[in-house]
């Protein structure tokens, strides 16, 4: 069976249509609005669903984990589009802008399960993405539709992931790319893939949410492609870290998949994916979701306790600046996930965070603070009773450990791992001796 990614074999037996999720307006899969142009409410895109289902869909999109994936184009060898029946089936060829991206590795750590009190707890890193950030996932397919409908620029509100991988996929694509992003809130790391790449960056008085408001604008009244993820179609490309670790998991269901939660794009798309999975029988079980916020950033957490009941809004404040969001944009898409995986949602302290990050990093994987939400939040269900010591659970790292540098060396410090001054030789050969003798 052919798997190569070819006209004949996509866009001419699949279709794709975006529909609003409040009053039902649809619009064709080469539009340019990232919002309902009726009623300003969120788009979805909606496939029709491809001929293969069950196991020949699975054994489909096996196939292209063999050989073919070591070869052949960028989309070809991507994690995002292995899967594009499902992500974007109509765009041709020469109109995916791809790294590639994708193919992360789920790992097991003896010492992280430990201390989320979980015996089969794995980690979904997606810090190994070209930017080091899930946003890669989204971005892919939110430049090719970019790149489908002749975009003068594109732009978007970023806290620092977003913006890295809009202009690392933009400058790919030779279409400009303006970023906006809150001043002093953004760590160093992003800032400089953002410059490096070439977007052009404006920093704001205020936080995100103001940023997202003035993107918002300039999309409408300067016909910027906005691609924040309330953008239907970077939701498709985020689905597939649900999808790829299904197939990593041989297509059998955790009980959990546990993500930092922001501005809930994640969170939304993965009840999408979850959805359509278990529609198109890729699996007969649904995971529950846990979207996990920081305690200073959590409108999600506060909602779900009275069963979102209203929207909240916070001013937020955390050090896990990847989520310090807080009126987050996909808010209604993520509550029907919440609902169809029979999810839960939690609120840890920064303390808890950044506990969590220092087991992860000790254990040589790494991730950038908010990342460490999802372990965090297992640890405090397990010890709520939500969460069974026997359950299988994936906790998804969002973003690689030098996302954050300031933060890993202030963890480091606060770990005690090595000195904070500067040493002569022979006190450094002082501090090499005390170290060895306390390690015994």
């Amino acid at each position: 069976m052919s798997v190569t990614l070819t006209p004949s074999s996509i866009a001419s037996e699949q279709r794709s249509t975006v529909r609003c999720a409040s009053c039902g307006a649809t619009l064709d899969d080469r539009t340019a609005r990232a919002t309902c142009p009726n009623c300003g409410g969120l788009l979805a895109v909606e496939h029709v669903a491809p001929k293969a289902k069950g196991a020949a869909l699975r054994a489909l999109f096996d196939e292209r984990l063999g050989a073919a994936s070591y070869r052949g184009s960028a989309a070809d060898r991507s994690g995002v589009w292995r899967f594009r029946e499902l992500v974007l089936p109509a765009a041709r060829p020469e109109e995916i802008v791809s790294h590639p991206e994708g193919n992360t590795p789920l790992v097991a750590r003896e010492a992280v399960a430990g201390f989320a009190g979980v015996d089969a707890l794995r980690l979904k890193h997606e810090g190994h993405n070209p930017s080091a950030s899930f946003k890669d996932r989204g971005m892919t397919a939110a430049l090719t539709q970019a790149r489908r409908i002749g975009a003068r620029a594109v732009a978007c509100a970023s806290t620092g992931n977003t913006s890295a991988s809009l202009a690392a996929y933009a400058a790919q694509a030779g279409i400009p790319a303006f970023v906006l992003v809150p001043e002093g809130r953004v760590s160093t790391g992003k800032l400089a893939q953002t410059l490096a790449y070439g977007a052009h960056m404006i920093r704001l008085r205020g936080d995100f949410d103001d940023c997202l408001e003035l993107a918002r604008e300039a999309s409408e009244q300067l016909g910027i492609y906005l691609v924040n993820s309330l953008n239907p179609f970077r939701v498709e490309g985020q689905k597939t870290i649900v999808l790829e670790l299904l197939q990593q998991l041989g297509w059998e269901s955790p009980d959990w998949i546990a993500l930092p939660a922001g501005n809930l794009g994640n969170t939304a798309a993965f009840g999408k994916a979850l959805r359509e999975a278990h529609a198109l029988g890729l699996i007969d079980r649904v995971p529950r979701l846990l979207a996990v916020q920081a305690a200073g950033a959590a409108p999600f957490a506060a909602g779900f306790a009275d069963d979102f009941a209203t929207r909240r809004r916070v001013r937020a404040e955390t050090a896990a600046t990847a989520i310090r969001i807080g009126d987050p944009a996909s808010w209604d898409r993520a509550v029907e996930a919440i609902r169809f995986t029979q999810g839960h949602v939690v609120a840890v302290s920064d303390a808890e965070i950044f506990a969590a990050k220092r087991v992860v990093d000790a254990c040589g994987v790494g991730c950038e603070p908010a990342s460490a939400a999802s372990v965090a939040g297992v640890r405090t269900l397990v010890e709520r009773g939500v969460i069974g010591r026997e359950e299988r659970v994936v906790s998804v790292l969002t973003g690689h450990l030098l996302k954050d540098p300031d933060a890993a060396l202030a963890a480091r410090v606060a770990g005690g791992l090595g000195a904070e001054e500067p040493l002569t030789r022979a006190e450094a050969l002082g501090h090499l001796e005390r170290v060895l003798s306390s390690s015994h």
